[in-house]
């Protein structure tokens, strides 16, 4: 059974919409930030390019189908096990993402002391927003925890992108909580049968955080006057 921690913190919704762009966008009060999701995306959006003109627009399509459909149902089962309500009839027609659990559920054991999951998290320090996957202690320290599945393992420097995500909800959380978060960690669920688990110091990334979000934030601008 997981431990789930009172710690006082009230975290209220927010309204999310989704432009033709693919823009995410938050309403937070008067202000509308975009998520972190969306800004980190941007950063990514010519390697995206490239890969997709590689296998062709129609097989790009059926990976990414095929990735994403899996990776909501495994977020939808580990958040009921880390909620200790897992039921796995529920899911008896997701062969794949039931076997991706199966085989990462060691992963998942070393989570506990939990804070939250699928939070609404904003920060008017950095005008972003996001809903994380999870906040608690991996292997006893307390953490922002991303669940992540790939097609086969990945390196270190392909995923710079979700270090600086999990950097912008370590400070969303920080500003709403007012608690400090010492560990990012990136937890992936590999089709190969392999997990991955990355730990990293989330004050390394805030420099690069802060440059996706100018980057980001100029290309918008740009656009607006363009139109």
């Amino acid at each position: 059974m997981f431990t789930h921690m009172n710690t006082g913190v009230i975290l209220e919704d927010i309204d999310a919409t989704t432009e033709s762009s693919g823009k995410r966008v938050y309403s937070v009060g008067d202000a509308a930030y975009p998520s972190i999701s969306t800004i980190c995306s941007y950063r990514k959006r010519k390697s995206i390019a490239k890969w997709r003109k590689l296998v062709g627009n129609e097989e790009a399509n059926r990976i990414s189908k095929q990735a994403s459909t899996a990776g909501t149902t495994l977020h939808s089962i580990v958040e009921d096990y880390l909620n200790n309500s897992l039921d796995l009839s529920k899911y008896e027609d997701k062969f794949l993402a039931l076997m991706l659990f199966k085989q990462a559920k060691a992963m998942y054991d070393r989570i506990d002391n939990i804070h939250f999951q699928e939070a609404p998290l904003y920060s008017h320090e950095f005008g972003i927003a996001g809903r994380v996957d999870c906040i608690a202690e991996f292997d006893g320290v307390l953490s922002i925890i991303d669940f992540k599945t790939s097609a086969k393992p990945k390196k270190k420097e392909w995923i710079e992108s979700y270090f600086v995500q999990e950097t912008g909800y370590v400070k969303m959380y920080e500003e709403r909580s007012g608690l400090k978060i010492p560990q990012i960690v990136t937890a992936i669920t590999c089709n190969t049968g392999e997990t991955q688990v990355f730990k990293e110091n989330p004050d390394d990334y805030v420099p690069l955080l802060k440059d996706y979000i100018v980057e980001y934030t100029n290309a918008h601008k740009e656009n607006q006057n363009n139109q």
